[in-house]
């Protein structure tokens, strides 16, 4: 985008906004985080991972796609797959319909560990983001914030 010669300056309740979405996004996710790897060795992007692989048909998903469904690079998350599957909690393999595709797939064991973490990482974020909200301002940001997940490149 480069230099932009008359920026629009955040009005004070913008930047208020701003920053306080910031701050409560990197400390739920902090929070988050430290719950799975104390309870079980899961990292928060390892649990998305699995998440995203337990939601689907077959339980397997096109490498791209889990990347872009996981905002991640195709290379960040090719390192987090190899890490995982090291500990056998997904596997690589090559798609039926075209061979050079390479498909992540969930264990049965990285299956129970999802399951196993689960209840406690719903737990947590009942206590970091739901309970701290009123069921009305829940049903604002469950309308407002998919205007947040447009155009990742922007």
């Amino acid at each position: 985008m480069g230099v932009v010669a008359n920026p629009r300056w955040l009005s004070d309740v913008e930047q208020r906004a701003w920053r306080c979405w910031i701050d409560a996004a990197r400390r739920i996710d902090v929070a988050l985080d430290r719950q799975l790897k104390d309870d079980h060795g899961l990292s928060l992007d390892d649990y998305e991972v699995m998440v995203r692989l337990s939601e689907v048909d077959g339980q397997r998903m096109r490498m791209s796609d889990l990347a872009t469904s996981v905002a991640n690079s195709p290379s960040r998350l090719s390192q987090r797959i190899d890490r995982m599957a090291a500990r056998g909690l997904v596997c690589r393999e090559a798609s039926d319909d075209d061979g050079r595709v390479a498909l992540a797939c969930l264990t049965d064991e990285g299956r129970a560990r999802l399951e196993a973490a689960a209840p406690g990482h719903v737990a947590e974020a009942r206590r970091q983001f739901v309970d701290r909200l009123t069921p009305e301002q829940i049903e604002v940001l469950a309308e407002i914030l998919p205007n947040l997940l447009g155009d990742p490149l922007r």
